[in-house]
């Protein structure tokens, strides 16, 4: 299935590209992983004004969407800028809060949504152990992936949702910050407790819908993150010199480049044909391809690199230190794959109606 971006959606994406690119972002992500967010939510006020945010909310809660290609579009842009701060589980956290209004618990949308659209309010969300989320796939393909004790950037955010079991809660606060193979991927336990906004087998319904926009999100910032580390290694590859040569011209070089473009170029219509049908499947399909792809160019890049790559110092180690968090992220490649099978061997679909679809 071909995709083709309209004018629209390209003018939006180069428009990202310009706002990121004169935003210094190296600089954003080494304050933001130092613990000093101001500079990364300053940028997060001005993605805001683009309407980024607002992709993943209906018009009836102020926003714009649900949108996901241009979603999609949006966030490959911020993975090829390394923006730091909890992107996807913002847009997750409005997927879920959005099935619940649809599902008729409409009252945490109406509090949260429009915050959330406008870039006002910064969100985290979690799935802990201690409710149905399960490792791996179950017969029809619904299993949530595996739950982790840690919620994202939960130091910074100002909403912390958390699902454990049948129940979302706004968690009272977190726990203390922990190391992370990103330092800007910032973990911290959300408290146990704190205020019940939902419960029951809607909570459980809408945390499969985040999950749907999760993968979506994190597939196309994974793609980001892929495209970055290939462009910053073939300019370094054409710069580098051995035997008097640029090493861009040694064919090990060369295949390892061009092994790399293809796993990038293979993973890109999975992910915008995945924001086109929102399938399970191809969701999942989406997120495993970007997200190996991803992990590949930066082996490759640290390969290519040497003992330069390895240094904090230069630019790419934050990027390096992106893809493989990433790729396990809402799902490992074993998960998806799995979600996959056992879609396809069903016929399980969603439930909910399609993103484009507008809640009134």
């Amino acid at each position: 299935m071909p995709f083709l971006p309209t004018g629209e959606q390209q003018a939006f994406g180069r428009s990202l590209d310009a706002l990121l690119t004169a935003a210094d972002t190296p600089a954003v992500i080494r304050a933001w992983a130092a613990g000093d967010p101001a500079p990364g939510l300053a940028l997060w006020t001005r993605l805001a004004a683009t309407g980024v945010f607002a992709l993943a909310v209906p018009e009836a809660y102020e926003g714009v969407g649900p949108l996901p290609v241009e979603l999609a579009l949006a966030c490959v842009e911020l993975g090829r800028h390394g923006v730091p701060g909890p992107l996807v589980e913002t847009v997750a956290a409005a997927a879920l809060l959005t099935e619940l209004a649809r599902l008729g618990e409409d009252g945490p949308a109406k509090r949260l949504l429009p915050g959330l659209a406008a870039g006002e309010t910064v969100a985290t969300l979690a799935m802990v152990p201690g409710g149905d989320a399960t490792d791996g796939a179950s017969d029809d393909g619904r299993a949530l992936p595996r739950p982790s004790p840690y919620a994202l950037d939960a130091d910074t955010a100002a909403v912390t949702l958390v699902v454990r079991g049948g129940e979302l809660r706004l968690a009272a606060g977190h726990g203390p910050v922990r190391v992370s193979a990103d330092p800007a991927r910032r973990l911290a336990p959300p408290l146990p407790g704190g205020e019940l906004l939902a419960a029951g087998p809607a909570v459980t319904a809408a945390a499969g819908r985040a999950v749907e926009w999760a993968l979506l999100a994190t597939a196309a910032q994974s793609l980001g993150v892929g495209l970055a580390l290939l462009d910053r290694t073939v300019a370094y590859a054409r710069q580098r010199t051995q035997f008097g040569a640029a090493i861009g011209s040694f064919q090990a070089v060369k295949h390892r480049l061009a092994d790399t473009l293809i796993g990038l170029e293979f993973a890109r219509p999975l992910v915008f044909g995945a924001a086109l049908t929102f399938d399970g499947a191809d969701l999942a399909a989406a997120k495993a391809a970007a997200g190996e792809a991803a992990y590949a160019a930066a082996r490759s890049a640290l390969q290519i690199h040497g003992a330069v790559g390895y240094t904090e110092e230069l630019d790419l180690s934050l990027w390096l230190r992106k893809a493989r968090p990433l790729r396990d992220a809402w799902g490992t490649p074993a998960w998806c794959r799995a979600r996959v099978l056992a879609t396809t061997r069903t016929g399980y679909g969603p439930a909910s109606p399609a993103p484009g679809d507008r809640l009134t």
